[in-house]
């Protein structure tokens, strides 16, 4: 766990609470690596409370169900995203948007009612109230499914609120990382023509060759990007550099929609004019309640869609945090949890399912990927597209 902005990494072990009559315990198999690990790592957002255990793109199989659980039962495959509770009352919990919820309880960073402190994904257990558990469809691969948890529904939601299903209509998506390239996915399955803006004219086989989006476009390339005013309904943007929002504003149509995803560290300048004069829309969205959850779930299984991923071990994890500082990969890391426990003897699997043990290792490249973290994050978009908030977009 990381105890301090230092970002240092050690062996963490922790006790998970027992599993009560409304709970479900699993065996954590793999847990995605996403970029708010590391945010909260450093406390970029300025309210890590340490020790913080991060990891909230969690699959696995249900070891222990509670007398009152009627979703799930031992054995079953099951998933774990970005939060494990809210007060269940509100509005925003009656309509099933439990993630908007002025009380929601992250999975990791976070406290619940009761003072306890809840601990991430990084680990080879967790137990959390069935209400946010997720059934994990068969069809679709545990490792390469798990970043849908975060990646997927931050990007299936706002499709779903803000219309953008419409076979046919022209999207596009700002940004081709761990976001971006599951929205590409995930639009092409409803239908829509994609197209990809990026800073990196190098991703364009691989946005369209690989990802298969039906354009690409280079926001460095003044003349594409002329020629492109006026050709989108609506932009997914998915970059967190600070980014001017006015060269996307000018590709969407009238009446076009611009949703943003990233949080950048500094205010972005949101230019009135152009809203004004085609009547554009300019909107955010963040991951979706438990039922739009499960729902994106399905419609990937259905539709074949997963994250392209690269698995690693545990004792890998330092190198990958290095990387996904500077944006170095294809498009998501993800913790064979399962087996790196036995390979690298920190926990005796056969044991009783009570105590947790993290999974982060010492290592002197951390402190590195820091500085690069830090200095990234005064890039503008024209420089560097940085990961979303969610993931690694």
């Amino acid at each position: 766990a990381a105890t301090d902005e230092s970002g240092t990494l050690s062996p963490f072990h922790f006790s998970r609470r027992e599993n009560g009559d409304e709970d479900v315990t699993l065996k954590i198999l793999y847990c995605g690596v996403c970029h708010p690990d590391l945010h909260n790592l450093t406390n970029e957002w300025g309210f890590t409370s340490y020790p913080v255990v991060p990891g909230h793109e969690i699959v696995g199989v249900t070891t222990k169900v509670g007398k009152n659980v009627t979703k799930f039962k031992v054995g079953d495959r099951v998933g774990v995203g970005v939060m494990v509770g809210s007060c269940k009352t509100c509005e925003c919990c009656q309509q099933d948007l439990e993630n908007y919820c002025s009380q929601i309880i992250f999975t990791y960073n976070s406290h619940n009612p009761d003072g306890t402190k809840n601990y991430g994904g990084y680990s080879d257990m967790i137990v959390v109230d069935q209400r946010y558990v997720l059934r994990f469809p068969d069809s679709l691969p545990l490792d390469a499914g798990a970043p849908l948890l975060c990646a997927g529904i931050t990007v299936y939601s706002p499709m779903k609120y803000y219309g953008m299903t419409e076979a046919g209509k022209h999207l596009g998506v700002a940004g081709l990382g761990g976001l971006g390239h599951v929205a590409v996915k995930i639009a092409k399955a409803f239908g829509l023509k994609v197209t990809v803006i990026s800073t990196s004219p190098q991703k364009e086989s691989e946005a369209v060759n690989r990802l298969g989006a039906d354009a690409f476009l280079a926001s460095s390339d003044t003349a594409k990007m002329k020629s492109a005013i006026g050709s989108m309904d609506y932009i997914i943007d998915t970059v967190s550099a600070v980014h001017p929002l006015f060269p996307l504003l000018s590709l969407l149509k009238v009446n076009g929609k611009l949703v943003t995803l990233g949080l950048p560290n500094k205010p972005l300048e949101l230019p009135v004019f152009p809203l004004v004069s085609g009547r554009k829309l300019v909107g955010g969205s963040d991951f979706g309640g438990m039922k739009e959850t499960q729902e994106m779930l399905d419609f990937c299984a259905k539709h074949n869609i997963a994250a392209d991923i690269e698995l690693i071990r545990i004792d890998e994890i330092n190198s990958a945090m290095e990387r996904l500082a500077r944006s170095d990969v294809r498009y998501r890391f993800v913790i064979d949890v399962a087996n790196s426990l036995s390979a690298v003897g920190v926990v005796d699997t056969s044991a009783p399912l009570k105590k947790s043990c993290v999974l982060y290792y010492t290592s002197s490249v951390l402190g590195e990927s820091i500085k690069q973290i830090r200095a990234l994050r005064t890039r503008s978009i024209s420089e560097v597209e940085r990961p979303s908030r969610h993931n690694t977009a």
